[in-house]
């Protein structure tokens, strides 16, 4: 029986799997710095859930914003190199046929051969083939501005409920308690986000959790030199 060679790749989840974790690990040192600023300061758990709730609506809609008008940014900048590039294969097709060899030859192949497989892609789809080799744009790392506005906003509302959890069931939680629950959150999203990417788990569960801390930290003293005052 034949054997079947299957390969795993995670080049199409890189997208959404940005937006995603970027949102998540927002969302929870947003808004667990947030609530751990204004608890320092002495505030009552009625104050830090109110803090909670609006930083998380706040956040969420910013991170959906920015990520939009990023990404479209990208999006645009694609669809007007794409446009260029139509227009150069239409007007000079065998100065891009050449162009196309060129970048074959960089990579390996002889030169009779890169005229051979530019000649064959460009006949089949010159456009998309000069869109992958010479731009590097290609249907799987393409922007998706929607996907990673709405993947960006779930995700951050999803991380920023988490010490939102810790204030509704602790009653008067202190920063300990915060800070606690929110640095395990971003420890197990930092190991799923490097599972998922086919990372190394233990450098990126400690990244999240390091800088997690410092956010959370520099905040609680914040709140405190406020609250004393």
């Amino acid at each position: 029986m034949a054997y079947r060679h299957r390969e795993r790749h995670r080049t199409e989840r890189i997208g959404w799997l940005r937006a995603s974790v970027l949102g998540a690990n927002d969302g929870i040192v947003s808004t667990a710095s947030l609530v751990i600023g204004v608890a320092a300061a002495k505030a009552s758990p009625e104050a830090l859930m109110l803090t909670g709730v609006a930083g998380l609506v706040a956040g969420a809609m910013s991170m959906a914003a920015g990520e939009y008008v990023s990404v479209r940014s990208q999006a645009d900048a694609e669809t007007a190199e794409l446009a260029v590039e139509r227009r150069e294969i239409d007007t000079d097709p065998s100065a891009e046929h050449r162009e196309l060899s060129a970048i074959y030859v960089a990579r390996g192949l002889e030169p009779g051969l890169a005229a051979q497989v530019a000649t064959q892609l460009m006949a089949h789809d010159a456009l998309g083939a000069h869109a992958r080799d010479e731009l590097g744009i290609t249907e799987t790392l393409s922007a998706r501005p929607g996907q990673a506005a709405l993947a960006s906003a779930a995700s951050f509302a999803a991380g920023a409920a988490l010490p939102l959890l810790a204030v509704a069931l602790i009653p008067a939680p202190p920063v300990a308690a915060i800070a606690g629950s929110s640095l395990a959150c971003l420890a197990l999203l930092g190991a799923a986000a490097a599972r998922a990417g086919g990372a190394p788990l233990l450098p990126a569960t400690l990244r999240v959790v390091f800088w997690g801390a410092a956010a959370m930290g520099v905040t609680a003293a914040a709140g405190s030199l406020f609250g004393a005052a």
